[in-house]
């Protein structure tokens, strides 16, 4: 557990996290403001709410439910420090460091209150975590009575990933593993959730298309000058990005939105 987690965190440590950042925009998932305003809708997140998010990487997500929902108070939990820090100062330049609380702490075990949020929220980034059953029952606890998960990540698609095929992606994308929907159901359920939502978004493959057409028509320079002007590791970046959306476009790999209820 302790090698997955410092082998993400050396990642976006770096140029990778300015890498992806590049390519999606500073909020690092797929969809950006539509697929947030769509999961925050979905899942009733609105004025006066406390809410948690885990993995939240600069807090795009927390600024972006402060600013959009009139949520009252946001904990991200990241284990960090560097995306911490540049999510501080992007807090305080927008002036909502009042209302924003940044925690680096595993998010398995993230030594927060337990019952005491609204709800807690992920965007595309538990892929990360190794032990997803672990998180889905630390938000399980950190919620009140009532209290909604809202989140979506990158999934195993419903046509499934030979082993081969599985290891290229996690080897690339330095997932420590890749859930499935019925996996995420499970889990849930096991922590004591009553599933409201858990659905492929359908968004994957066209926004890999889109982010290979912006690499190639306008941001070609930028990401070799965070990849060192080092042609050959662009070329491998290049044709992980195409294998991903192969992947995609065949179903084997998909982002998956999921809201459920603490009973």
């Amino acid at each position: 557990l302790d090698n997955a987690l410092e082998i993400v965190k050396k990642a976006y440590s770096g140029n990778e996290f300015y890498l992806w950042e590049l390519l999606m925009g500073e909020q690092i998932h797929i969809g950006g403001f539509k697929s947030s305003m769509e999961l925050a809708t979905r899942a009733r997140i609105g004025k006066g709410m406390k809410g948690v998010d885990f993995c939240c990487c600069t807090g795009a997500g927390m600024r972006f439910l402060i600013k959009f929902r009139d949520v009252s108070q946001m904990v991200g939990v990241d284990a960090t420090d560097a995306v911490v820090e540049i999510g501080k100062e992007r807090c305080r330049r927008l002036g909502l460091h009042d209302k924003v609380k940044f925690v680096i702490a595993d998010v398995c075990d993230s030594g927060l209150e337990s019952g005491s949020f609204d709800f807690v929220w992920g965007e595309d980034a538990w892929c990360y975590v190794e032990d997803k059953q672990r998180l889905i029952q630390e938000a399980f606890r950190l919620l009140k009575p009532g209290g909604i998960i809202a989140f979506t990540d990158w999934l195993e698609g419903i046509a499934g990933l030979t082993g081969d095929e599985s290891d290229r992606l996690l080897s690339f994308m330095k997932f420590p593993n890749v859930q499935n929907f019925a996996g995420y159901q499970r889990d849930l359920k096991l922590a004591g959730f009553d599933i409201l939502a858990a659905e492929d978004t359908g968004r994957f493959a066209p926004y890999m298309d889109l982010y290979l057409r912006m690499v190639d028509s306008q941001l070609y320079m930028d990401v070799l000058r965070l990849l060192d002007y080092n042609l050959g590791l662009f070329d491998y970046f290049a044709k992980e990005m195409f294998f991903m959306k192969e992947l995609a476009d065949s179903g084997k790999i998909a982002q998956g939105l999921f809201i459920a209820v603490k009973r």
